[in-house]
């Protein structure tokens, strides 16, 4: 292969590098509150596409290098293999794992089923920790707001319930904690009240 064509193909990878850099863009943007849920979804996969960009330049360094003596391509080869090796199950557990990861709970209003609280487990240990989340709206249009990530073991969180047609409770062991649904959707912010009885959906450990 000659140098020259060596050059090319090399700026040729470092050019689709770039996009899974761009594709990442929006979906980074859309896991904020109030971003579109179906674009999080299937582009909020930093592992899968940040490391497909990271493979593209690894290449294109490579393959724009010229290795003339054995040393060198033995040399080459022995870097490369353990990173090939390390990226392919990465790579594979992000597409599987990417997303919200954890076991989620969902709970649709009673009153509007476009509106569904979801609970995620984000914890790596035994005790809980749940990311809430209030989607609302159908197909492309749907967005996601949050209301934060609750750690059980402070009390704060014990169970959240749909305590209205427009209104969510989480219930601690001391305290309700309150959003009102707005009519697009979104979330006001919460208000502290004295705790007091109501209908549970309690998510799963």
């Amino acid at each position: 292969m000659t140098a020259t064509r060596r050059r090319r193909i090399a700026w040729g990878l470092r050019g689709a590098a770039l996009l899974p850099l761009l594709a990442y863009l929006p979906g980074w943007h859309a896991s904020r509150s109030g971003g579109l849920v179906v674009v999080e979804h299937w582009l909020n996969r930093p592992v899968l596409l940040i490391g497909a960009a990271v493979v593209l330049l690894v290449v294109s360094l490579v393959v724009g290098l010229e290795f003339r003596t054995r040393f060198s391509q033995i040399g080459c080869a022995a870097v490369l293999a353990p990173l090939v090796v390390a990226a392919v199950p990465v790579l594979a557990l992000s597409f599987l794992f990417s997303g919200h990861g954890g076991r989620e709970d969902r709970f649709v209003s009673p009153s509007r089923p476009d509106r569904v609280l979801t609970v995620t487990n984000v914890a790596f240990s035994i005790d809980p920790i749940y990311q809430v989340e209030l989607e609302a709206g159908d197909g492309w249009s749907a967005r996601h707001w949050s209301m934060g990530t609750w750690d059980t073991q402070s009390g704060d969180f014990v169970r959240i319930d749909w305590s209205g047609p427009d209104q969510i409770t989480v219930t601690g062991r001391e305290k309700l904690t309150v959003f009102d649904v707005r009519s697009d959707g979104s979330l006001s912010g919460p208000r502290v009240l004295p705790k007091q009885g109501g209908a549970t959906a309690e998510p799963s450990s």
